[in-house]
């Protein structure tokens, strides 16, 4: 499995941990979308898609299902996410 392309939005909000959105292609075949890139106590990690189920628990609605899946899919989005410009201010 390679990803194959990644897509970031950085996102600058006052008081937010939030850093920004990325999207993945994993050979050139499927994708996925909204996935977040938090500032965590320990530093930037990413926070897959998730949805409220009917008990109102958030769950992964798709995830890695190893650590060395997950690493790779974090070190790809978080240095694409360092090599993104910042988003532009609200006053430009």
């Amino acid at each position: 499995m390679k990803i194959t392309s990644v897509n970031v939005r950085k996102i600058e909000k006052e008081g937010s941990r939030m850093k920004g959105i990325a999207s993945i292609l994993i050979d050139d075949s499927f994708a996925v979308h909204d996935i977040r890139i938090i500032d965590g106590d320990n530093g930037l990690f990413i926070a897959m898609p998730s949805k409220k189920n009917a008990a109102g628990v958030y769950r992964d609605i798709a995830h890695p299902i190893n650590a060395e899946v997950r690493a790779m899919f974090e070190k790809t989005i978080l240095d694409e996410y360092e090599k993104t410009e910042d988003a532009p201010s609200e006053e430009e």
